[in-house]
């Protein structure tokens, strides 16, 4: 996704000097290309995050268009504040880049863990968020982002992420997308944790089970008319998300049905709310916390037959 996301914004600042990348002392292969070729739309503001978000508040009032990025953490929560009141109070056009979703950045414990982040940004006024699913969504979500007069956050994995689509498939800002149909229930899902999620539908197909899996490459706003209506005519909804199961894509779609008196199964499935004590790299850290696609398969099965 790292190069997708890179790859994609060298072409668009090419064309629009308004672009600016601004980087928090991290990313130094991937901007190789970028910051050789742009060096006036480039800018390294060192491992100060807070204020490279105030700097990039400062650039989008004299007209430019500020990317900023870092490490999921360090660039959401340690600026938290200056997010909130520099970028979103003002509904500036700073486009904050987060990369390292989940576990990604698993060896490197719970401070390198993204997994609050969907809950702190969509709590932000102005904030759009996407969180795409793969290198193609990630192409997607950048261009988008620069049209959006207003503050959105990105929320990539790290690498090697396969492409789940097509390349010719039509992609919409808020409108989830199904990238696997099926009749008798819907997982949705964000994020790079979607290819799990359509491993786990080829499982369950295999016992009798058909599986609606939709990529929700956008997470605010989301899409509550595809939400509604698949809970119309499924047996079941799920959420899988590498993130909290507290705020996140689960809470949102609850949120929305809840609102909506929808009376169905629906189950959310991400990471406990606790710090863990397990460090490994994300495979194994996914195990850990019940995210396999094998073990998604098992959460779903057994919900089923509890609700029966």
């Amino acid at each position: 996704m790292r190069y997708s996301f890179i790859s994609t914004l060298l072409k668009s600042a090419k064309k629009n000097p308004r672009i600016m990348l601004l980087t928090g002392d991290v990313g130094y292969s991937v901007f190789d290309t970028y910051s050789t070729e742009l060096p006036a739309q480039y800018l390294n503001c060192g491992v100060a995050e807070q204020n490279m978000t105030g700097v990039a508040a400062g650039l989008a009032i004299e007209g430019k268009i500020p990317f900023i990025y870092s490490i999921i953490p360090f660039v959401t929560m340690r600026n938290f504040e200056q997010i909130r009141n520099d970028i979103c109070y003002q509904n500036l056009p700073v486009k904050i880049v987060g990369v390292g979703s989940g576990f990604s950045y698993g060896p490197y414990a719970h401070t390198h863990h993204a997994l609050e982040d969907i809950a702190l940004m969509r709590s932000l006024p102005n904030m759009t968020i996407f969180s795409p699913s793969d290198p193609i969504e990630t192409a997607f979500v950048i261009r988008a982002s620069i049209k959006i007069n207003g503050p959105v956050y990105i929320r990539l994995g790290k690498t090697g992420e396969p492409e789940l689509h097509e390349k010719t498939v039509k992609l919409k800002v808020g409108a989830g997308c199904i990238i696997h149909e099926g009749k008798d229930i819907a997982i949705f899902s964000t994020g790079s944790i979607t290819k799990t999620a359509l491993d786990a539908a080829k499982i369950l197909k295999r016992t009798g089970i058909n599986c609606c899996v939709v990529s929700m490459h956008t997470l605010k706003p989301l899409d509550k008319f595809l939400i509604l209506k698949l809970a119309k005519h499924s047996r079941a909804m799920f959420s899988l998300e590498e993130h909290s199961v507290i705020g996140g894509l689960g809470s949102t779609i609850a949120e929305i049905l809840a609102e909506n008196q929808m009376r169905l199964l629906f189950r959310r499935i991400g990471v406990p709310d606790r710090f863990t004590n397990k460090v490994g790299n994300q495979e194994y850290m996914r195990i850990k916390n019940q995210l396999s696609a094998k073990q998604v398969v098992t959460t779903i099965r057994k919900s089923l037959v509890e609700f029966v």
